[in-house]
């Protein structure tokens, strides 16, 4: 899950080289942080929260083939 975000995110963002993205699993729950530069966080969280959404259905429906409970979070 890992790897997916960060190719998504660095697609997003003009800073590609100040995104990280770090993981911690507790059995099947998983959560993914996602740091970008400040100026990016507008571009990965986009208007009302759409893009932001859009990369959690992305990540959870890649995650339902492992049987996983993935949480993102943006910071």
């Amino acid at each position: 899950m890992k790897e997916l975000v960060e190719v998504i995110a660095k697609a997003l963002v003009d800073n590609p080289d100040e995104v990280v993205v770090t993981e911690e699993k507790d059995g099947n729950h998983v959560t993914v942080v996602l740091h970008v530069a400040p100026s990016d966080m507008g571009k990965v969280i986009g208007k009302q929260g759409r893009i932001a959404k859009a990369i959690r259905s992305v990540v959870n429906a890649a995650s339902n083939k492992e049987h996983l409970i993935v949480n993102v979070e943006i910071q």
